[in-house]
């Protein structure tokens, strides 16, 4: 069954248009992976979903319900959990109060967060502007799934990290791929990784959905005409 569904979507900044016509679906408790080069409307697709922008023609369903309109908070109430691309914590606040300020009922808690990312449950009095870039990430993840969403979005969760942060990022990822009831759509452009956790993959292209298929199937001329510099 359809989670999310976005069928024809085009979208503009002011005078000038970014989408051209996204189609892209997430079933229940599946992950998929959003890819595209830089500049071809990912990060558009996502505000887009998330009501942060609105979309002039298609239809937008999440949850069975028709999204057009929606504001963003009414939306995310609906079971939509994003990490942005970026971050965002709030800095002023300790990691504690980012979590709280985001909690609602449900499986997703402080404890399971900690047991998830155990260096928030370290650092859970320290302000969330003193932590390390990669911690950031972690908290930005740990504060989406306080809000209990029946799909997490993950706007390049792993760029710009060390290394060995970027692995702890993915092997959460890769355990939240196993939580019941959960769908994912993820941006990212690591292939590899995507492949351990991605049940399938759109590609966008200009501004428009230009391929979807398995992560076994993303190779050869699909690889280098979509994603190759």
């Amino acid at each position: 069954m359809s989670l999310l569904s976005l069928n024809g979507i085009t979208a503009s900044y002011g005078a000038s248009q970014a989408l051209f016509g996204v189609d892209l679906n997430v079933a229940e408790g599946e992950v998929v992976a959003l890819m595209g080069r830089n500049g071809m409307g990912k990060s558009t697709t996502i505000k887009v979903i998330c009501r942060l922008l609105q979309y002039t023609h298609g239809e937008v369903q999440f949850a069975g319900q028709n999204l057009a309109g929606m504001p963003a908070h009414r939306a995310a109430k609906l079971g939509l959990g994003l990490v942005p691309e970026g971050r965002r914590c709030f800095t002023n606040l300790t990691v504690r109060e980012n979590l709280h300020a985001s909690a609602r009922p449900g499986a997703w808690d402080f404890a399971r967060v900690h047991g998830l990312f155990p260096r928030l449950e370290e650092r859970c009095d320290q302000l969330a502007g003193s932590l390390s870039g990669g911690e950031q990430q972690m908290l930005a993840i740990g504060r989406a799934l306080m809000t209990n969403p029946r799909l997490l979005i993950l706007d390049e969760a792993t760029e710009g990290l060390a290394p060995v942060v970027r692995q702890e990022i993915w092997a959460a990822i890769a355990t939240l791929k196993g939580d019941a009831g959960l769908s994912i759509l993820v941006v990212d452009k690591t292939i590899s990784e995507l492949r351990r956790i991605a049940d399938r993959v759109v590609i966008l292209e200009r501004g428009k959905s230009v391929w979807t298929g398995g992560m076994d199937d993303l190779f050869g001329p699909v690889k280098d005409q979509y994603l190759g510099v």
